[in-house]
């Protein structure tokens, strides 16, 4: 089956300004590694940015993908304004002229962008495999980041309504 790895919004101003996100440092490796074999194995590569005119402006340092990120010059980059990857971005257009059937996602972050894109796969009839500790979030009032990144991991992953798997997988375990 036909994959692609998409990495969401690993930006400078998401990622890398403090505090981090929960496990900032393994999640980049980990994000790193899974890209590294997409590669090896002909397996096409997006970095999704998110951008507003706010704090995220485009091509601006903070809009910038994170420093600890390995992109190589055969990799895509799109850009996004909403948490949907797809909405409004030529992402389903680049997915259909690869080819792809499977996303394999990982990046930041779990509750939103991380979220909204893997419904939104799965909803368009893309199988899922969510790199279950490849994702993070911030943690927040109510929950630390570990905690956001199991809960979507198991809620995610309990859907079946789209009729395709959405599989929540641990990065070193993904197979291209």
């Amino acid at each position: 089956m036909k994959t692609a790895v998409l990495v969401i919004d690993m930006q400078r101003g998401l990622y890398d300004d403090p505090p981090r996100p929960h496990e900032a440092g393994e999640v980049a490796r980990r994000v790193n590694a899974l890209t590294e074999r997409a590669r090896a194995a002909g397996v096409p590569v997006a970095f999704i940015q998110h951008e507003n005119a706010v704090d995220l402006e485009f091509d601006s340092e903070r809009w910038q993908l994170s420093s600890a990120l390995d992109v190589d010059s055969r990799d895509t980059k799109i850009r996004k304004t909403t948490p949907d990857s797809f909405l409004r971005t030529p992402l389903e257009a680049w997915l259909t002229g690869h080819g792809v059937q499977r996303v394999v996602i990982c990046g930041y972050s779990s509750e939103f962008c991380v979220d909204t894109t893997t419904r939104r796969a799965a909803a368009l009839g893309y199988e899922v495999v969510l790199a279950a500790d490849a994702h993070t979030a911030h943690d927040k009032p109510h929950a630390p980041g570990a905690f956001i990144r199991a809960h979507h991991n198991a809620t995610l992953s309990d859907i079946t309504s789209f009729g395709v798997p959405i599989r929540a997988v641990d990065w070193a375990d993904i197979a291209f």
